[in-house]
């Protein structure tokens, strides 16, 4: 167990979706629970590489990832670093050759006479050699031919290992040629040299790391991937340089892969439960007066569509979070609003971030803020959208713009806490979260929140104390037993926990038999996985929230990784692209599609190096479990 253990961010404007490895306890316990009881856990540059029983890898960074959307601007910086990077990995990769590909021996003779006595070969010759005379000579010009690369005459190294191949076919002498190739950054060659000696022996490291490398110079990044995949394999992952190769490329492949997925996504609503749990995270509130049921409103009117859209909210499923979209849209487009001009603007900015367009829900909460500065909900709103945006600063701006309108709205201050919890500010979290509950103790997402930023903080009896209250205080509130379930799984204490999740389904099917939160389903499912390696019984239950929540991206990761768990890597890779389609920010898209991309990597390896795929297996079956 971590001594600091990972908790769930609750309700809130920044609900969890796709989380990063290290951030959320679903992939946390999922890791965890690999590493110490189902396979060999290598860490290497910050990366861990789980090897299970079935020989599959999985890839979990231990760093933290940002998941807001990068700016242009640090996107053209990090464009700049990756060029210097690739730059300066080349001319590590020229030094390191010469130290290796040169012949450390001074030679015996002076270099006028070994010229003389160095054999000279050509297509035309080498037939009249005997194979005793090619062995030699072979040797001899790949002595010269290191003797020349260690002098930088490229060149007459290229020539000579040329020389030597006709008289011998070896990997050693394509690979050598193609240091030379690379000291000249000429990758194609470099490729092809590579290729060659692979090709005469399909583990040779050296060879895959140079072709990797000459790869990435050319952009196809996918196979310079592959190449360091199998270069970690063959190398039992004790090469760090080979490692966060990987880790580099997963991530450059994922990136260019999400920025095409965005532009051309679709903007929708993503799950009825995403949906929810932002909504939930603000305070319930009777409809703005004008607006309510007994209001004799035309229903084609820009107040009707209004009214009508608040009633869709209501019913938290799938169609009725659409139609209460479109009804907002339509809202604005007929107008005559009058003093909900404001809320109007709020509601279709709302709908318009969940949907993933920023810009334009950016500008919808402007609107609302310039229309009625006193309705401080869409500072709040507005704060999320930038701090996904990548701009804290601009979202405390906000925080601080609303409590000069109301510093008594509990709000403010549990949506701060929640850009404090991300911040991993904890203690200004906590501060936050227990003003929103002085000032308004009937929203229990405030308690749930304390207890779970006190576990964050090691507090574990006092996170303790307060669910307890919690249970007592809000006992029909099925968040509190399936949040207090997580922590108590976080603890092993699996039973427990099991009964808390039971007791939030069946409380979520009393109350909202239409659509419920299906989270309780999920967790059980990792518990069941977690305490009997029930895969069987945890597959069941994500299908289960799978078919009440079918764009659920949190129960599409889980069943990714109960199928990569048990090998089904085929399986696997279809569900982690899955949740790259169900993600809503280029962050969220680009850490699922990481995960798909290791996946697909495996499947490429275990058919292009069957003997790899099973060196695999015997190490998840026969290395034991937790070595690091």
């Amino acid at each position: 167990m971590s001594s600091n253990p990972a908790a769930p961010v609750g309700p809130g404007p920044f609900p969890v979706t796709l989380p990063p490895a290290g951030s959320s306890s679903l992939w946390d316990r999922i890791s965890t629970w690999a590493s110490e009881h189902k396979g060999v856990v290598y860490t290497v540059a910050g990366l861990t590489l789980v090897v299970s029983a079935g020989g599959v890898i999985y890839y979990l960074s231990d760093d933290k990832k940002d998941t807001s959307a990068p700016s242009a601007a640090s996107n053209k910086k990090k464009n700049k670093r990756e060029k210097r990077r690739a730059k300066e990995r080349a001319e590590k990769e020229a030094t390191k050759e010469q130290e290796t590909v040169a012949e450390p021996k001074k030679a015996s003779v002076a270099p006028a006479e070994e010229e003389e006595q160095l054999p000279h070969v050509d297509e035309s010759t080498v037939g009249t050699l005997s194979e005793v005379e090619r062995k030699d000579y072979a040797a001899k010009l790949k002595a010269a031919g290191n003797k020349a690369y260690g002098s930088k005459d490229y060149n007459r190294a290229i020539d000579l290992y040329g020389q030597a191949l006709l008289c011998r076919q070896d990997p050693v002498f394509y690979s050598n040629r193609a240091a030379c190739w690379n000291a000249m950054s000429n990758w194609d060659k470099v490729i092809e040299d590579t290729t060659a000696a692979i090709t005469l022996d399909n583990e040779y490291v050296k060879a895959l790391n140079r072709r990797a490398n000459a790869y990435e110079q050319v952009e196809r990044n996918s196979e310079a991937l592959l190449d360091y995949t199998a270069s970690c394999i063959i190398d039992g992952f004790r090469n760090d340089a080979s490692a966060q190769s990987v880790e580099r490329l997963l991530k450059k492949v994922a990136e260019a892969k999400g920025k095409a997925i965005l532009a051309k996504k679709e903007k929708k609503l993503p799950s009825p439960t995403f949906v929810t749990n932002y909504l939930q995270s603000f305070r319930p509130k009777p409809p703005p007066a004008g607006l309510d049921e007994d209001a004799e409103l035309d229903e084609e009117s820009g107040k009707g569509q209004l009214r009508k859209g608040l009633r869709a909210m209501g019913t938290k499923t799938a169609e009725g979070y659409a139609e209460a979209a479109d009804a907002f849209e339509k809202a604005l487009e007929l107008g005559d609003l009058g003093e909900h001009e404001s809320f109007a603007y709020n509601m279709r900015g709302t709908f318009r971030y969940l949907k993933g367009d920023n810009e334009d829900a950016l500008k919808d909460m402007d609107k609302s803020v310039e229309l009625e500065q006193s309705l401080t909900q869409s500072f709040i709103k507005r704060a999320s959208m930038h701090l996904e945006l990548a701009n804290p600063a601009a979202a405390e701006a906000d925080f601080e713009a609303a409590l000069a309108q109301n510093k008594d709205d509990p709000d403010i201050y549990y949506h701060r806490a929640q850009l404090h919890f991300i911040k991993a500010e904890f203690g200004e979290a906590a501060k936050d979260y227990q003003k929103s509950i002085d000032l308004d103790k009937d929203f229990i997402f405030s308690h749930i929140q304390l207890g779970v930023t006190q576990y964050k903080m090691g507090s574990i009896a006092s996170s303790m104390a307060t669910f307890r209250r919690c249970m007592k205080n809000f006992p029909q509130v099925p968040d509190v037993y399936n949040y207090y379930g997580e922590l108590l799984l976080d603890q092993q204490k699996y039973q427990e926990a099991i009964e808390k999740f039971d007791t939030a389904v069946e409380m979520e099917q009393s109350n909202k038999p239409l659509f419920i939160n299906v989270l309780p389903l999920i967790n059980k499912a990792l518990a069941l996985f977690q305490w009997k390696n029930d895969f069987s019984e945890a597959e069941q239950l994500c299908q289960k929230a799978l078919i009440i929540d079918p764009e659920c991206d949190i129960a599409v990761a889980t069943m990714a990784q109960l199928l990569l768990q048990q090998g089904k890597v085929t399986e696997a890779l279809k569900y982690f692209e899955r949740a790259a389609e169900l993600s809503r920010t280029e962050g969220e898209i680009v850490n699922a599609l990481s995960y798909a991309e290791a996946t697909r990597t495996q499947l490429e390896v275990q058919e292009k190096y069957p003997k790899l795929a099973s060196r695999l297996g015997q190490m998840g079956a026969g290395l034991g479990a937790g070595m690091r």
